[in-house]
Protein backbone atom coordinates (compact mmCIF):
# COMPACT_ATOMS: atom_id res chain seq x y z
CA UNK A 1 0.00 0.00 0.00
CA UNK A 2 3.07 2.73 0.67
CA UNK A 3 4.89 1.44 -2.36
CA UNK A 4 1.32 2.53 -4.01
CA UNK A 5 1.13 5.79 -2.77
CA UNK A 6 4.26 6.99 -2.96
CA UNK A 7 3.94 6.10 -6.92
CA UNK A 8 0.59 7.81 -7.27
CA UNK A 9 2.40 11.28 -5.16
CA UNK A 10 4.96 10.68 -7.89
CA UNK A 11 2.42 10.73 -11.16
CA UNK A 12 0.67 13.59 -9.74
CA UNK A 13 3.55 15.54 -9.06
CA UNK A 14 5.01 14.72 -13.16
CA UNK A 15 1.27 15.59 -14.21
CA UNK A 16 1.81 18.91 -12.39
CA UNK A 17 5.10 19.17 -14.07
CA UNK A 18 4.38 18.53 -17.08
CA UNK A 19 0.97 21.15 -17.19
CA UNK A 20 2.91 24.13 -16.20
CA UNK A 21 5.57 23.24 -18.84
CA UNK A 22 2.80 22.85 -21.30
CA UNK A 23 1.22 26.66 -20.13
CA UNK A 24 4.99 27.89 -20.26
CA UNK A 25 5.15 26.75 -23.85
CA UNK A 26 1.75 28.72 -24.85
CA UNK A 27 2.17 31.63 -23.06
CA UNK A 28 5.67 32.45 -23.76
CA UNK A 29 6.24 32.03 -19.60
CA UNK A 30 4.61 30.66 -16.58
CA UNK A 31 4.59 33.82 -14.83
CA UNK A 32 4.93 37.54 -14.69
CA UNK A 33 2.51 40.04 -16.27
CA UNK A 34 0.96 39.55 -19.99
CA UNK A 35 3.22 42.54 -21.23
CA UNK A 36 7.22 42.47 -20.18
CA UNK A 37 10.05 44.13 -21.53
CA UNK A 38 14.13 42.53 -21.55
CA UNK A 39 12.67 39.16 -22.09
CA UNK A 40 9.53 36.79 -22.11
CA UNK A 41 8.54 36.86 -18.78
CA UNK A 42 11.04 39.38 -17.61
CA UNK A 43 10.56 43.14 -16.06
CA UNK A 44 6.69 44.07 -15.79
CA UNK A 45 5.53 46.86 -18.00
CA UNK A 46 3.77 49.22 -15.53
CA UNK A 47 1.07 50.95 -15.84
CA UNK A 48 0.91 54.45 -17.78
CA UNK A 49 3.59 53.65 -19.35
CA UNK A 50 4.02 54.46 -23.48
CA UNK A 51 4.92 51.89 -25.54
CA UNK A 52 5.42 53.29 -30.00
CA UNK A 53 6.68 51.67 -33.01
CA UNK A 54 7.26 52.66 -36.66
CA UNK A 55 7.57 50.53 -40.16
CA UNK A 56 10.90 48.10 -39.76
CA UNK A 57 13.24 49.48 -42.49
CA UNK A 58 12.29 48.58 -45.79
CA UNK A 59 8.96 47.85 -44.82
CA UNK A 60 5.65 50.21 -46.21
CA UNK A 61 2.08 50.43 -44.83
CA UNK A 62 -0.17 49.77 -47.60
CA UNK A 63 -4.06 50.67 -47.87
CA UNK A 64 -5.28 48.30 -50.87
CA UNK A 65 -8.76 48.91 -53.12
CA UNK A 66 -8.81 45.03 -52.87
CA UNK A 67 -7.97 42.43 -50.31
CA UNK A 68 -4.64 41.48 -51.12
CA UNK A 69 -4.51 43.48 -54.11
CA UNK A 70 -1.72 45.97 -55.17
CA UNK A 71 -4.47 49.18 -56.41
CA UNK A 72 -4.24 51.22 -53.36
CA UNK A 73 -2.02 53.98 -51.34
CA UNK A 74 1.44 52.99 -49.97
CA UNK A 75 3.19 54.78 -47.05
CA UNK A 76 6.81 54.94 -46.84
CA UNK A 77 6.48 56.49 -43.02
CA UNK A 78 3.97 55.31 -40.19
CA UNK A 79 3.97 55.41 -36.18
CA UNK A 80 1.80 54.72 -33.46
CA UNK A 81 1.94 55.84 -29.38
CA UNK A 82 -0.51 53.81 -27.15
CA UNK A 83 -0.34 54.01 -23.17
CA UNK A 84 -0.86 51.23 -20.83
CA UNK A 85 -3.82 51.10 -18.89
CA UNK A 86 -4.05 47.37 -17.36
CA UNK A 87 -0.86 45.13 -17.32
CA UNK A 88 -2.76 41.54 -15.39
CA UNK A 89 -0.43 38.53 -14.74
CA UNK A 90 -0.34 36.20 -17.62
CA UNK A 91 -2.00 34.46 -18.76
CA UNK A 92 -4.51 37.56 -18.90
CA UNK A 93 -5.66 40.58 -21.30
CA UNK A 94 -3.25 43.79 -20.86
CA UNK A 95 -5.06 47.21 -22.14
CA UNK A 96 -3.94 50.02 -23.83
CA UNK A 97 -5.07 53.61 -25.06
CA UNK A 98 -4.46 54.43 -28.45
CA UNK A 99 -3.15 58.15 -28.47
CA UNK A 100 -1.52 58.56 -32.21
CA UNK A 101 -1.34 56.92 -34.91
CA UNK A 102 0.14 58.28 -38.51
CA UNK A 103 0.59 57.65 -41.81
CA UNK A 104 2.74 60.00 -44.22
CA UNK A 105 4.91 60.10 -47.29
CA UNK A 106 2.64 58.38 -49.20
CA UNK A 107 2.13 57.60 -52.99
CA UNK A 108 -0.47 56.25 -55.17
CA UNK A 109 -1.72 54.30 -57.95
CA UNK A 110 -5.14 54.31 -57.91
CA UNK A 111 -6.72 55.36 -61.82
CA UNK A 112 -7.45 58.97 -61.50
CA UNK A 113 -5.34 60.05 -58.85
CA UNK A 114 -2.61 61.70 -59.13
CA UNK A 115 -0.96 61.98 -55.33
CA UNK A 116 -2.20 61.95 -51.62
CA UNK A 117 -2.16 64.76 -49.80
CA UNK A 118 -2.55 63.71 -46.52
CA UNK A 119 -4.00 60.37 -44.80
CA UNK A 120 -5.16 61.21 -40.77
CA UNK A 121 -6.55 59.20 -37.93
CA UNK A 122 -9.73 60.52 -36.82
CA UNK A 123 -11.65 60.01 -32.97
CA UNK A 124 -8.18 59.06 -30.96
CA UNK A 125 -7.83 58.01 -28.30
CA UNK A 126 -8.75 54.29 -29.08
CA UNK A 127 -9.08 51.27 -27.29
CA UNK A 128 -6.43 48.15 -27.57
CA UNK A 129 -6.41 44.51 -25.63
CA UNK A 130 -3.30 42.24 -25.74
CA UNK A 131 -4.30 38.62 -25.43
CA UNK A 132 -1.88 36.06 -23.90
CA UNK A 133 -0.66 33.85 -26.54
CA UNK A 134 -3.58 35.48 -28.88
CA UNK A 135 -4.34 38.87 -30.90
CA UNK A 136 -3.89 42.60 -30.40
CA UNK A 137 -7.45 44.22 -31.32
CA UNK A 138 -8.37 47.43 -31.46
CA UNK A 139 -11.70 49.09 -31.01
CA UNK A 140 -13.47 52.61 -31.10
CA UNK A 141 -12.96 54.94 -28.36
CA UNK A 142 -15.04 57.16 -26.24
CA UNK A 143 -14.09 60.05 -29.24
CA UNK A 144 -16.33 57.80 -31.81
CA UNK A 145 -15.87 55.01 -34.27
CA UNK A 146 -11.99 53.68 -36.03
CA UNK A 147 -12.15 56.78 -38.87
CA UNK A 148 -9.39 57.70 -41.31
CA UNK A 149 -9.65 60.60 -43.68
CA UNK A 150 -7.57 60.09 -47.10
CA UNK A 151 -7.40 63.38 -49.23
CA UNK A 152 -6.46 62.50 -52.32
CA UNK A 153 -5.65 64.67 -55.87
CA UNK A 154 -6.99 63.57 -58.63
CA UNK A 155 -7.57 64.73 -62.26
CA UNK A 156 -11.18 66.15 -61.10
CA UNK A 157 -9.55 67.86 -58.11
CA UNK A 158 -9.15 66.93 -54.32
CA UNK A 159 -10.95 64.02 -53.25
CA UNK A 160 -12.00 63.37 -49.48
CA UNK A 161 -12.65 59.85 -48.99
CA UNK A 162 -13.47 58.94 -45.23
CA UNK A 163 -13.14 55.34 -44.38
CA UNK A 164 -14.47 53.37 -40.77
CA UNK A 165 -13.29 49.90 -39.42
CA UNK A 166 -15.83 48.02 -36.54
CA UNK A 167 -12.11 47.08 -35.63
CA UNK A 168 -8.67 45.83 -35.83
CA UNK A 169 -6.73 43.12 -35.24
CA UNK A 170 -3.14 42.43 -34.90
CA UNK A 171 -0.72 40.07 -34.51
CA UNK A 172 2.01 40.12 -31.91
CA UNK A 173 5.52 38.69 -32.45
CA UNK A 174 8.44 37.95 -29.60
CA UNK A 175 10.59 37.02 -32.26
CA UNK A 176 11.50 40.89 -33.42
CA UNK A 177 8.64 42.29 -31.11
CA UNK A 178 6.49 43.54 -33.82
CA UNK A 179 2.73 44.08 -34.45
CA UNK A 180 1.49 42.76 -37.97
CA UNK A 181 -1.86 44.07 -39.41
CA UNK A 182 -3.04 42.23 -42.37
CA UNK A 183 -5.84 42.89 -44.52
CA UNK A 184 -8.16 45.05 -42.01
CA UNK A 185 -11.26 46.14 -43.78
CA UNK A 186 -12.04 50.02 -43.59
CA UNK A 187 -15.52 50.82 -45.57
CA UNK A 188 -15.85 54.07 -46.87
CA UNK A 189 -18.61 56.62 -45.19
CA UNK A 190 -18.10 58.95 -46.96
CA UNK A 191 -16.96 60.88 -50.28
CA UNK A 192 -17.60 60.90 -53.62
CA UNK A 193 -17.80 58.10 -56.13
CA UNK A 194 -14.18 58.43 -57.46
CA UNK A 195 -13.55 57.23 -53.59
CA UNK A 196 -12.98 53.61 -53.50
CA UNK A 197 -15.63 51.37 -51.75
CA UNK A 198 -13.10 49.74 -49.51
CA UNK A 199 -9.80 50.30 -47.63
CA UNK A 200 -7.74 47.04 -46.67
CA UNK A 201 -5.00 48.19 -44.38
CA UNK A 202 -1.56 46.22 -44.16
CA UNK A 203 1.34 47.25 -41.87
CA UNK A 204 3.86 45.70 -39.60
CA UNK A 205 5.63 47.78 -36.90
CA UNK A 206 8.14 46.82 -35.06
CA UNK A 207 9.88 46.99 -32.12
CA UNK A 208 7.41 47.60 -29.94
CA UNK A 209 9.56 49.29 -27.39
CA UNK A 210 8.59 51.14 -23.67
CA UNK A 211 9.80 54.86 -24.39
CA UNK A 212 9.43 55.00 -20.88
CA UNK A 213 12.16 53.22 -19.53
CA UNK A 214 16.05 54.06 -20.16
CA UNK A 215 16.72 52.45 -22.67
CA UNK A 216 13.62 51.99 -24.21
CA UNK A 217 13.54 47.96 -23.94
CA UNK A 218 11.72 45.89 -26.77
CA UNK A 219 7.96 44.71 -25.12
CA UNK A 220 6.88 41.22 -25.32
CA UNK A 221 3.74 39.37 -24.66
CA UNK A 222 3.15 36.87 -22.90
Amino acid sequence: MRKRTLLATVGLAVTATLAATTQAGAFGSAAGEVLTTGSAGGTAVAVGDVLSASLPTGTKARIATTQGGSTGITCNTSAFTATVTGNPAAPGTATETVTAHTLSSCTTNIIGATGVQSITVNNLPFSTAVVSGGALTVTAGAAGPIQTTLKINSILGLMTCVYRAASLTATPSNTDNSLTFTDQLFTKASGPGTCPANGYFSAKYGPVLDTSQAGSPAVFVN
